[in-house]
């Protein structure tokens, strides 16, 4: 299969980055890894998931109008992230 266009997310520039770890749903893994198969095809050179997730946040937080505009703009904190809304103080240990 030939990657004719490009892809949304383009080539990987290289960055400092600091390592987090975090959960997705199996199907979202697969889809990450499928979509890491056709950029190392459409571009060369290999990746993985791990090394899309930080360039593909980054994409979709510049395409946020609501972020862009930061304080200017009223943000709706889901309920489930109430908790964490005031920072570590308020974390409290899942039961």
């Amino acid at each position: 299969m030939s990657v004719t266009r490009k892809l949304r997310l383009g080539p990987l520039p290289k960055t400092e980055s600091t390592k987090l770890t975090f959960s997705c749903p199996t199907g979202l893994k697969a889809e990450l890894d499928r979509y890491a198969a056709l950029h190392a095809q459409a571009y060369g050179e290999a990746v993985d998931a791990v090394t899309l997730i930080p360039h593909m946040l980054e994409a979709f937080m510049a395409g946020d109008r609501a972020f862009k505009k930061g304080s200017s703009a009223k943000v709706v904190v889901p309920r489930h992230a109430r908790a964490f809304a005031d920072g570590p103080a308020s974390v409290r240990p899942l039961a």
